[in-house]
């Protein structure tokens, strides 16, 4: 009985000693690599990608100039970066917010960000993908991709600011695919093309007017 009380009390504390056990990996230049099924704390560089492989777990992900790519069904509690895109993979999970200022950000089917996603300048595409805290940009576009569910609303805000640039002057294009579901208020602080799948569902919206489509995506 003694050892089979030690063998249960041994056992519940694996996964705590594995956490412990987990340490940053931190460069200055250079890609960061997080293996397969690899666990780890913090995880950056400043001049250089972030890499994480399918399966792994990581608490922030974050560089100053290059991409951050989680793989298939990863956990991370952040993702950041100032210039470079964001990628996480299908079935993947991030607790917090996923960031970028120059770049854009992708959400693979079935993944799920629970805090904000935002960029200022970059698309932020949603395939399948569950949001919760709302989707911001400035200058950038945002597809809401069929079957994707975004809770928070939609935020496009006026541009400003050092980081702020449209080259050609091109109006942000957002669009809600078929079968989507944005609750909350889709707000647009500056003009934008807002078209809407006739089977979406969406909140309230201020300072646009939606263009309905029918079919897989907009004509045009």
């Amino acid at each position: 009985m003694r050892r089979h009380l030690l063998a249960i009390a041994l056992a519940l504390t694996l996964p705590v000693l594995a956490h412990a056990a987990d340490g940053d990996i931190d460069k200055v230049n250079g890609t960061v690599r997080v293996d397969a099924g690899q666990h780890a704390g913090n995880v950056s560089t400043v001049n250089g990608a972030v890499r994480v492989s399918d399966n792994a777990v990581v608490q922030k992900a974050s560089t100053v100039n290059g991409a951050v790519e989680l793989g298939d069904h990863v956990q991370a509690t952040a993702v950041d970066t100032v210039n470079g895109a964001v990628t996480v993979g299908s079935s993947s999970r991030v607790a917090g917010t996923v960031s970028t200022t120059n770049g854009g950000v992708r959400l693979g089917k079935s993944a799920e960000v629970v805090g904000k996603v935002g960029t200022v300048n970059g698309t932020i595409n949603l395939d399948a993908a569950h949001v919760g805290g709302g989707l911001q940009t400035s200058n950038g576009d945002i597809i809401v991709g069929a079957n994707s569910h975004v809770e928070g609303g939609i935020l496009v805000d006026k541009p400003g600011g050092w980081f702020n640039w449209n080259s050609n002057n091109r109006l942000p294009h957002v669009v809600i695919g078929p079968h989507a579901v944005v609750q909350g208020t889709l707000e647009f602080r500056r003009e934008v093309v807002l078209q809407v799948s006739d089977s979406a569902q969406i909140g309230p919206v201020k300072g646009a007017t939606p263009v309905k489509f029918s079919g897989d995506a907009p004509t045009e």
